[in-house]
């Protein structure tokens, strides 16, 4: 792909993540910020043209020592510097007002789309998936931070190139006005280049400008480097915190310390190639700067020393310069900042495409029945990510009344299962038949439960509103749970994830079914970290509920004691061959 193939491929995909706003519900406030903005921006650069027709006449009253007229223009700049400076507080004020606003659109967007589905889950299970078409990683950094720099560089950029060309198309027929011509002999002709002082501005910030290409190109690589870099120390950090007190009890300090020393190290190592980078460049761009503030003069002192022009023209002259430099030298000054913008443009776009990727391997939606009150699989075949077949069974049925146990061997997919059952696992086949009210009174009870930081109340009763109960309903569910030391704590905000241990989160887990009361229960080695005598006891309650709703309870457990709570059983059983998947036998 040619440079100019690649550049117009970027700009669509750039389009393809500006353009959802401006057609959105919101896209009336969209257009109409937009609007403003560029009215805004119209209106500065007229202020400069008077600002710099301004400049002739003020250096001309100097010059003839016209004391009137010096006073007169004193009074004039004060209006035209207020008025600039009206317009230059409220485009930044709309300006900000606009990316915040498309900020908050493209982050609800993203939040929808990547907690829609089981999108979130899959992204993540999708990882372990062979070959190079994995999602990108850390999709928190893509919705916090790449949607929040996309929109401001978008902004910023997009409007400070429409500044900048209008400013070029403002100024270039001043500057073309008052630079003259420029003639010399050369083998013995004679040559004349009108509009000199143009010319010399097109060429030298033509020359900047591709010699910033080749100068600044690599920073674009090292900018998304350094985003993903950044991304994964932070996530080790948090992983240190969320597993605080296994590494406690492992003395695995040396090894976190080790591993996090060596990932902000990468971290380091990338940012200095980066500044590195950045500093060649800034070598250029400031001695390219300095040189255009002498330049205009150099170029037009002949005309001034002969009297071509007088002390106001000069100025007149060094102004329009700066101002058509400036704006031909808008790439200079803004590469890094492309640089920047490019890389977050590409994070977001593959995490763009991921979602994309996500819709053909989504886990077909289970078809719900409404007859027989049971749960029916036919045909199921389960792989791994990477492809491998897992598991394979012909007709499975939980009928109401049942409380089945599925056993088998480590990894041999019974967990997987019930993700297939809970319809999260994309790598499925099957014809699966719910209840009717499954959706409503199904609930998968994991070995590994989630509860919210917060109230304890909002842990409890989560993912509903804990409005939904009163406090003698939660209370119960607490004391149900044999987790009666809690049942006054229900406004006590904790991270109870972390503060309870192994056992009482599987209880206080457990008090959500107690308190939900589910048709439909699917136990995944949900009382593991339990002694005996409290896993008898909540076995029991549990049955007892399901049993009142005429439900079911699937439990996945190693221990044998777990077997007496249970009237049917389903093993898992290797297959005929090495690569055959696990069969399900019902017994």
């Amino acid at each position: 792909m040619s440079k100019f193939q690649s550049f117009r491929a970027f700009m669509a995909q750039a389009g393809r993540l500006a353009l959802p706003y401006f057609q959105s519900d919101q896209k009336w406030k969209a257009r109409g910020l937009l609007f403003a903005i560029i009215a805004l921006n119209l209106a500065g650069v007229y202020m400069l043209v008077q600002i710099n027709d301004w400049n002739r006449v003020f250096y001309d009253a100097l010059q003839n020592k016209d004391q009137p007229v010096f006073w007169h223009q004193l009074g004039r700049f004060t209006y035209l510097a207020f008025a600039f400076i009206i317009i230059a507080v409220y485009r930044f004020y709309l300006t900000q007002l606009l990316q915040m606003h498309w900020r908050d659109w493209l982050t609800q967007h993203y939040m929808t789309r990547w907690l829609a589905n089981k999108a979130f889950y899959q992204l993540e299970l999708a990882r372990f998936s062979k070959g190079d078409s994995a999602p990108p990683d850390n999709p928190d950094q893509r919705i916090s931070e790449d949607a929040n720099m996309f929109t401001a560089y978008t902004v910023s950029l997009s409007m400070g190139l429409l500044n900048a060309v209008v400013t070029l198309v403002s100024f270039v027929g001043i500057l073309w006005g008052l630079s003259g011509d420029f003639g010399f002999s050369f083998n013995g002709q004679s040559y004349n280049i009108p509009g000199f002082m143009v010319s010399m501005a097109v060429l030298y910030c033509l020359v900047g400008s591709v010699i910033t290409h080749y100068i600044g190109r690599p920073q674009i690589a090292l900018n998304f480097k350094q985003q993903r870099k950044e991304a994964d120390f932070r996530h080790h950090l948090i992983r240190v915190r969320e597993y605080s007190e296994s590494i406690a009890l492992d003395k695995g300090e040396p090894v976190e310390r080790q591993q996090l020393g060596g990932r902000f190290s990468d971290v380091l190592s990338n940012y200095l190639a980066l500044i590195r980078a950045q500093k060649r460049l800034i070598w250029f761009t400031t001695g390219f700067g300095q040189a255009a503030v002498v330049f205009p003069f150099i170029v037009a002192a002949p005309r001034f020393f002969s009297g071509a022009i007088q002390l106001g023209q000069l100025m007149q002259v060094a102004s329009a310069f700066g101002r058509v430099q400036d704006s031909l030298a808008w790439f200079v000054d803004n590469y890094s900042s492309l640089a920047e913008w490019r890389a977050t443009t590409d994070r977001l776009t593959s995490f763009e495409a991921s979602f994309k990727a996500l819709q053909g391997q989504q886990a077909g939606k289970p078809e719900v029945g409404a007859s027989d009150g049971g749960l029916q699989v036919a045909d199921l075949s389960l792989a791994l990510p990477n492809g491998q077949a897992l598991l394979a069974a012909k007709d499975l049925k939980v009928l109401a009344g049942d409380s089945l146990l599925l056993k088998g061997p480590s990894g041999s997919g019974k967990s997987t299962l019930f993700r297939a059952l809970a319809g999260i696992w994309p790598w499925s086949q099957s014809h699966i038949t719910l209840p009717a009210d499954f959706a409503e009174r199904g609930m998968f009870l994991p070995q590994k439960p989630y509860f919210p930081n917060g109230a304890l109340r909002h842990a409890l009763a989560y993912p509903k509103a804990p409005e939904a109960y009163s406090d003698v309903e939660l209370q119960q569910a607490l004391r149900d749970a044999l987790l009666p030391q809690l049942a006054d704590q229900l406004d006590t905000a904790d991270t109870w994830g972390q503060k309870l241990s192994g056992g009482e989160q599987q209880r206080l887990a457990i008090a959500r079914a107690f308190l939900k009361k589910p048709r439909w229960l699917f136990v995944d080695e949900a009382t593991s970290a339990l002694d005996e005598k409290a896993e008898a006891t909540l076995y029991d309650k549990m049955g007892e509920l399901v049993k009142n709703s005429n439900g079911a309870l699937v439990s996945i457990a190693h221990r044998p004691a777990v077997a007496a709570f249970h009237n049917k059983q389903w093993t898992l059983e290797p297959g005929a061959g090495a690569q055959q998947p696990f069969q399900v036998v019902a017994s």
